[in-house]
């Protein structure tokens, strides 16, 4: 901690949509509703999940953490993103960008190995139906649930400390509407090339890895799928797997292009979007995508 001034700790001003003070008032009732969306959508996952004992399967077991996840994930950005636009006032407070970044961290890698465990629930109903009931036990999903979240921790607490390290000369305007890691590394006043190349090998780590055994799974059912005589297991097999295919090309196709790019390449308005997208809109449509598409 020697290295931070009382500068350093002062509160950061968010710029976020600001520049664009007429597409504001739009962005901030577009975000509103998804963001109600999202929490009346996710809590009703979640409820009736718990509810109904039918749906007591290691599918559904899944698709609640994830309920789980997407309600926290938003809910760590849309209020006091709604707030900043809402009134004149854009800044958080330092110990407030801090926790924002940690979560956002934790629970953004928690998804993205969390993705990985639903594809191989997927795998084995498909590929070993008779043997999914004995190998998909209760205390092999509370595992699995339990791996996702120690790496999404284990990101968190490895990178976020290091980001926070960086001296920012003062510096306090944040260009984005959250605590984002590219942002904070922009503002940062000493060399950063250490501290990208980490955010890069982190990212190859639980982007591209999570997202390679999810291909390969898929390959594999695929196969599966096109050996299978019956057409009507072919088509339950799509409908099964179809609403995860849809939930991964969102939620990987857009955070991919985020962190996985140079950084002299990034640019901060089109970041902002993504984002935007990623954190607020996506968390909606996954409720709408794997209600819409399931008969149970």
């Amino acid at each position: 901690m020697g290295k931070y001034n009382a500068s350093d700790l002062q509160a950061f001003i968010l710029v976020g949509f600001s520049d664009w003070s007429g597409l504001e008032k739009i962005l901030f009732a577009v975000i509103l509703i998804f963001y109600i969306l999202t929490l009346v959508g996710n809590t009703a996952i979640i409820l009736l999940l718990v509810v109904d004992v039918s749906l007591h399967t290691p599918m559904y077991f899944f698709l609640g953490n994830l309920s789980f996840l997407d309600l926290c994930f938003t809910t760590s950005i849309a209020p006091q993103l709604l707030w900043n636009m809402w009134g004149p006032e854009k800044t958080i407070t330092y110990h407030g960008c801090v926790a924002q970044l940690y979560i956002y961290m934790v629970l953004g890698s928690t998804e993205c190995v969390l993705l990985v465990v639903m594809s191989y629930d997927r795998y084995v109903a498909i590929c070993w139906p008779l043997y999914y009931t004995a190998v998909m036990h209760p205390c092999l999903c509370l595992q699995l649930v339990t791996m996702a979240w120690c790496c999404g921790f284990l990101n968190s607490f490895i990178t976020c400390p290091q980001m926070m390290r960086l001296s920012r000369c003062g510096r306090r305007k944040v260009d984005h509407f959250l605590c984002e890691m590219p942002a904070l590394i922009a503002m940062s006043c000493e060399e950063t090339m250490l501290m990208e190349a980490l955010t890069f090998a982190l990212g190859m780590a639980l982007l591209l890895v999570p997202l390679s055994l999810i291909l390969i799974a898929y390959g594999v059912i695929a196969a599966a799928v096109l050996r299978m005589k019956s057409a009507a297991g072919r088509k339950k097999a799509f409908h099964t797997c179809s609403s995860h295919l849809t939930v991964v090309s969102l939620f990987y196709g857009t955070i991919i292009y985020m962190y996985l790019k140079p950084a002299n390449s990034y640019s901060q308005d089109q970041g902002k979007f993504l984002t935007l997208f990623y954190t607020i809109v996506t968390p909606s449509i996954n409720t709408l995508i794997y209600t819409l598409r399931n008969k149970d």
